[in-house]
């Protein structure tokens, strides 16, 4: 069984082939394919996490599609000054299924 841990977005998730992930917003090339970053590779019962040996492993994925996510309302109130301001914020997401880990 192999899998990996990638950085994407400020977070890390674990992928194998064939997973599909939701990351926030990344740019594809023309041929609609990422490169993730691995932090750690499980290959079996090997485990790599050394820099060096990491940089010769390439995660490849698919982008599916982009997407936004739910909405989510910010409110702030003051009692008895009459403020009240309300905002909404939609971050923008990226559909992505690894190909492969090399």
């Amino acid at each position: 069984m192999v899998y990996a841990v990638v950085r994407a977005g400020g977070r890390q998730e674990k992928v194998e082939v064939g997973t599909i992930v939701v990351l926030d917003r990344i740019k594809a090339d023309k041929d609609g394919n990422i490169e993730l970053a691995p932090v750690l590779l499980v290959d079996g019962d090997s485990i790599t996490h050394d820099a060096s040996e990491l940089a010769k492993v390439t995660v490849t994925a698919e982008v599916i599609t982009d997407l936004r996510g739910p909405k989510i309302v910010i409110q702030k109130f003051k009692n008895k000054t009459g403020y009240k301001v309300r905002k909404g914020h939609r971050s923008e997401l990226t559909r992505v299924k690894i190909t492969s880990i090399n």
